[in-house]
């Protein structure tokens, strides 16, 4: 079996479970970690029964991927010397500070044809998952990322902590343009915004209305996705997902779904019916570490590639520039 050689650089909270999940992955050889705090490289290395490295170069010389999990702040320089080194990435959301950065870091990686791949983790959410054969044209999506409030992320806005998650997933499934945006936002207990709001439009008519909060006193993560006769929810905490379906009067209802009623007046009178659909029993962290090995070793495009990250964290930055718009016009 084909083994990718992969190290992880940066073991904090997330590179610390990057590391686990590289060190169960079969058709992967874990080569070592590297982190600026040498003790903490180090006491990660001897639990996953690796190599702490105490220069990232030599490190790169003998990998041929590596996962970036160290501060957005430090993504780019990080993440250009493993292009440098011909090493293929994951690396954590957001995939950059700035549009410039990562608008560099995707065209080194085109070149080079290495994989650049972002760990936007909720695309692989059992949740989503269930429900992703359903999703055809999205009409309106209401999506909450409520959360309480952790020191760890702070370092910038919720729009790029929490709500970057859901940007990613409405764009991925949006199948358009975006062509306005409506966004306000406020600093409670931290120097960055720390509650937001935005109104996306897109080009086709959707409209995707997005909250996120990191000093909620629950958690919250849900979203609810409306299309044409159809209705879907689901919860990226528990993993679980319903569909709601219209379906004409006289069409037998599927062996899987429930009858709950009729809707509509008329000859417009349609059946409503409730289905929920098997959860699919999957570590979200673990797959898509997965499927970036698998990605690399087939030579595919990621799922969540550069360009994808790239394009989130525009949408992002336009959010922020009409939050701080927002409240210019207020002073």
């Amino acid at each position: 079996m084909e083994k990718l050689k992969v190290g992880v650089i940066g073991v904090g909270h997330l590179g610390k479970l990057h590391t686990k999940m590289f060190s169960q992955i079969d058709n992967c050889e874990l080569v070592g970690v590297y982190d600026s705090d040498s003790e903490k490289s180090q006491a990660v290395a001897d639990e996953f029964k690796t190599k702490s490295f105490s220069v990232l170069d030599e490190m790169l010389k003998q990998t041929s991927a590596v996962s970036i999990a160290a501060t957005t702040s430090a993504h780019f320089e990080l993440a250009m010397k493993t292009l440098n080194f011909d090493n293929h990435i994951f690396i954590e959301k957001p995939i950059t500070a700035t549009i410039e950065e990562a608008e560099k870091l995707v065209e080194l990686a085109d070149k080079k044809k290495l994989n650049l791949q972002v760990g936007h983790i909720e695309r692989f959410n059992p949740g989503l998952l269930a429900i992703e054969s359903y999703i055809k044209e999205p009409k309106f999506i209401q999506s909450d990322r409520l959360a309480p409030f952790n020191p760890r992320g702070t370092d910038v806005a919720v729009v790029l902590d929490l709500m970057i998650h859901d940007i990613d997933i409405i764009l991925s499934l949006v199948k358009s343009n975006v062509i306005d945006i409506v966004a306000n936002g406020v600093e409670v207990v931290s120097d960055n915004i720390d509650i937001a709001n935005a109104r996306i439009e897109f080009e086709n008519g959707a409209v995707a209305n997005v909250t996120a909060s990191r000093i909620s006193q629950k958690r919250m993560r849900k979203m609810r996705i409306f299309q044409k006769d159809n209705y879907l929810s689901l919860d990226f905490n528990t993993g679980a997902s319903e569909i709601y379906n219209l379906i004409p009067l006289d069409k037998d209802i599927p062996p899987t779904a429930m009858s709950i009623g009729e809707i509509g007046i008329g000859e417009k009178k349609k059946r409503l019916i409730y289905e929920q659909p098997e959860k699919i029993e999957v570590n979200a962290l673990q797959y898509e570490i997965q499927l970036f090995v698998n990605s690399v070793l087939e030579r595919t495009t990621p799922i969540v590639s550069g360009k994808d990250g790239l394009r989130a964290l525009k949408v992002a930055d336009l959010i922020m520039q009409k939050i701080n718009q927002s409240k210019d016009k207020l002073l």
